[in-house]
């Protein structure tokens, strides 16, 4: 049998195409490739252009291939663009994991993880590890989609032999220790990856949004997963479903939390650097803390984490940082030796 990954293509999708790869499994990759990379996915991986709303794309891929389980990493994801264009976020995370996850019913694949996020929980009455069964009240289009797809897989679950784990995200850094894959898209949002842009010289200064938070230095407070320890719950999970177990929403997090400015004092310690940091008023639909309370993966999907330390979060994605300036250096003397080749 074979797992169908969507979004393998971009950071946490890639890095989950290598686990199951090193786990074993046969891979199958869908993705439009609008901020994931061709390179990304290995060549042991079968891998498709296009869209999980695309139903004749989805048809094919089940003909052709033998899946019994999907994980579903597409979707959009950054929360200013979501304020500005919710419709987008509706369409792209809300309607086409209902189309998906139709199709995979249709075909007889029962098993389904769904990526959602710690952004369905909105703000926290204090800095206490938030469980699952909190009041979900999402401060922002992004984390109301995800809640909405959960809402879809639960009643689809009840009406059919479908069966889903959907993993609330908290702050997902770092990158693969081996060095195989990390975050590589250009703009990106995620404060790490800015910050290590900054040590490198890659940008002038990083932005630190609001300073008037109830925290005990005024920025926000997050719960940062390394993406090896994430994409291990996804393993977790696959075995669990694959063992019968009965849909499941659960944290993936540590429990603790650190501030915009001790995630950017670490990036400083460990780069032997400095750069700027411009201070702002808050975004719209931002929470001030948000920290993971995850005994119920730990507890039913046996997850136990690896890489929990900031610092060494930080440290792996430095080396993707450093080897992303190797990989352009290189893409770019290919180029100049293929036009000195026509001239």
């Amino acid at each position: 049998m074979a797992v169908l990954v969507t979004g393998g293509a971009g950071y946490i999708g890639s890095h989950m195409v290598w686990a199951l790869l090193d786990a074993g499994e046969d891979v199958v990759v869908l993705d439009r490739l609008s901020t994931g990379f061709r390179w990304a996915v290995p060549d042991a991986a079968r891998f498709y252009l296009g869209d999980v709303g695309d139903r004749q794309m989805l048809e094919k891929i089940f003909a052709e291939n033998a899946i019994d389980a999907i994980l579903h990493f597409a979707g959009s994801i950054v929360v200013p663009q979501s304020m500005a264009h919710p419709l987008d976020y509706y369409e792209n995370n809300t309607s086409k994991t209902g189309m998906l996850a139709d199709a995979a019913i249709k075909a007889g694949i029962e098993h389904f993880v769904f990526s959602s996020t710690a952004a369905v929980y909105g703000d926290q009455p204090d800095d206490a590890p938030v469980r699952e069964n909190a009041q979900t009240l999402p401060k922002n289009p992004y984390g109301q989609s995800k809640l909405m797809s959960e809402f879809m897989l639960r009643d689809a679950a009840h009406a059919h032999p479908f069966r889903y784990v959907a993993l609330r995200y908290f702050n997902v850094a770092g990158a693969d220790p081996k060095g195989r894959t990390g975050l590589s898209t250009q703009g990106a949002t995620h404060l790490i990856k800015i910050a290590c842009e900054a040590a490198l010289g890659k940008r002038r200064s990083v932005d630190v949004y609001g300073t008037d938070y109830p925290t005990a230095d005024g920025t926000g407070i997050r719960d940062y997963i390394h993406v090896s320890d994430l994409v291990a719950a996804h393993l977790r999970a696959l075995s669990y479903l694959r063992r019968g177990g009965e849909p499941l929403v659960a944290n993936c997090g540590y429990g603790r939390g650190y501030s915009v400015l001790q995630v950017l004092q670490s990036v400083k310690r460990i780069e032997g650097g400095e750069f700027d940091i411009d201070y702002g008023p808050r975004r719209p639909g931002d929470a001030a803390a948000v920290i993971a309370d995850s005994t119920l993966a730990r507890r039913l999907l046996g997850w136990t984490p690896s890489h929990d330390d900031l610092d060494q979060i930080v440290s792996t994605a430095l080396a993707w940082e450093r080897s992303l300036s190797v990989r352009n250096l290189g893409d770019l003397r290919a180029i100049h030796r293929k036009l000195a080749a026509n001239f």
